[in-house]
């Protein structure tokens, strides 16, 4: 897979398919080394840094350049990935999916080069920045609900703690309640900090089944050789 602007080193692509083959490998992803400034603009650096570190802390491990457009798959790769995006997110869809399944991965250093003149990125630093990141956070709650629900309920229940100290302060003294608005908003924050751990718990058990038979799945097939 290549961007079809000519800025990817075409060269490369023989030591990136050897790397596949030899080292029986699913993916191999050319790093972009950019030889010109203008190449590799400076937001589009600090977007890829920034992605790269999400993955990096949501999945424990990640890439060196995330969104990266020059990769070698394996056939077994292609027939186990879904291919749900329909935009500059399926760099990130194929990342988090060669993570989740924790696929023998390589990467490649290759030269990145100026557009040819006369043709126009389309990729949109802030809106196409914003749309990985929105997938980010949508396969983060789907690959791992009990991490992205407990944040959830940590931070509900933490508001409803900071909220009740008060009423309780002002219980012990005078035995009352007097503010019962906020009382009810202190129970609620805490109810739904409980559901959302709970729903973490349901959601990780579905998932698990779900990983273990897309796993099955992608090991039935045979590995490059």
């Amino acid at each position: 897979m290549a961007d079809g602007d000519a800025t990817y080193d075409a060269a490369a692509a023989p030591t990136m398919i050897r790397e596949l083959i030899e080292c029986r490998l699913d993916m191999v992803v050319g790093v972009r080394s950019s030889i010109a400034d203008a190449s590799f603009r400076p937001g589009h650096r600090l977007g890829n840094a920034i992605l790269t570190g999400m993955l990096s802390y949501i999945f424990g491990r990640s890439f060196s350049d995330v969104l990266s457009g020059y990769r070698v798959f394996s056939r077994r790769f292609v027939k186990s990935f879904p291919a749900l995006s329909e935009g500059f997110e399926v760099e990130t869809e194929i990342s988090i999916h060669a993570l989740g399944l924790h696929m023998p991965v390589a990467e490649i250093g290759t030269a990145y080069k100026v557009r040819p003149e006369g043709s126009k990125s389309k990729l949109s630093t802030f809106r196409d920045g914003c749309r990985i990141f929105l997938t980010i956070l949508m396969l983060f709650r789907v690959e791992r609900p009990m991490l992205f629900f407990g944040m959830i309920g940590t931070l509900l229940g933490f508001g409803s703690t900071v909220i009740a100290i008060p009423l309780a302060v002002t219980y012990a003294r005078t035995g009352l309640v007097p503010r019962l608005p906020t009382a009810v908003l202190s129970t609620g924050l805490m109810i739904l900090a409980f559901l959302s751990f709970f729903s973490g718990i349901i959601l990780d058990t579905v998932v698990r089944g779900r990983r273990e038979l897309r796993r099955l799945a992608y090991l039935a097939l045979r590995p490059p050789e």
